[in-house]
């Protein structure tokens, strides 16, 4: 009979929900539900690496993980400002002038 544990379960669940958000960010509508589903992408990939660390004994993926939550995290806000002013360089004050 088939033995998994809960971890390897939780592994196969997160790989089902980033293909789903991978399906997402090529069908979305807009850039915006794009940017969205890559960013949800992203934060499965960190519950991944997580689960795998565990799996694995080895704790230190932890850190990494929280490395690409951080990298995920300013690589959406960095394309969400290019995508709104289509420069990264801009500042707010320059719009109001």
């Amino acid at each position: 009979m088939l033995d998994f544990s809960m971890f390897e379960v939780t592994m196969v669940a997160i790989l089902v929900t980033m293909l789903i958000a991978l399906i997402a960010a090529v069908r979305g509508p807009t850039v915006f539900d794009r940017i969205l589903a890559i960013n949800i992408f992203g934060t499965k990939t960190v519950l991944l690496i997580a689960v795998s660390g565990f799996l694995t004994g080895r704790p230190e993926w932890l850190d990494l993980a929280l490395v690409y939550a951080l990298v995920n995290f300013i690589g959406t806000v960095a394309v969400l400002k290019f995508v709104r002013f289509g420069n990264l360089a801009r500042d707010d004050e320059e719009v109001g002038s």
